[in-house]
């Protein structure tokens, strides 16, 4: 895999950023204010190394969430189209204390380069931002080192 390569994605503007953190992060955003169920929204950013497909990429990954997350369950899952690249999509559901937290994920393979989205939330906050998590997956790039900008826009 080429480590060069840029990443980038806008992310709402209000939403409070973190930036080349561990584990592949690109970055990671959060909500400016935690809606009602005291769980923060955020939205992760990775890129790592991947020597599979994407389809099998994807299955080993859901195979080790639901081995590390409590009360793990796939909602939905779609292969489609986006940005000009085929992406897999998850919804998938897990527990963290008491929350019943929803995370939708679309994820790409380009060139070696693993990328995924996290948009994670409450569920009884889902509907408040569900549109949010999909206008920001609308908007990864994914491209050869040079070719784009390095840095997160804002919208």
């Amino acid at each position: 895999m080429d480590p060069e390569h840029d990443v980038t994605v806008a992310l709402p503007r209000r939403w409070a950023t973190r930036a080349d953190l561990d584990h592949g992060i690109v970055v990671a955003a959060r909500a400016p204010t935690a809606p009602p169920s005291g769980f923060g929204p955020e939205i992760v950013l990775r890129s790592v190394p991947v020597e599979a497909d994407l389809d099998a990429w994807r299955d080993d990954a859901m195979r080790e969430l639901a081995a590390q997350l409590d009360a793990f369950e796939v909602e939905d899952s779609d292969a489609y189209e986006l940005g000009g690249r085929p992406a897999s999509y998850r919804r998938f559901a897990h527990r963290v204390g008491t929350v019943d937290v929803i995370c939708e994920q679309w994820a790409w393979v380009v060139d070696g380069v693993g990328v995924t989205l996290t948009g994670s939330v409450a569920r009884d906050d889902y509907a408040a931002y569900c549109d949010v998590f999909e206008d920001v997956a609308a908007t990864v790039s994914v491209a050869a080192p040079g070719s784009v900008p390095r840095a997160s826009a804002r919208w």
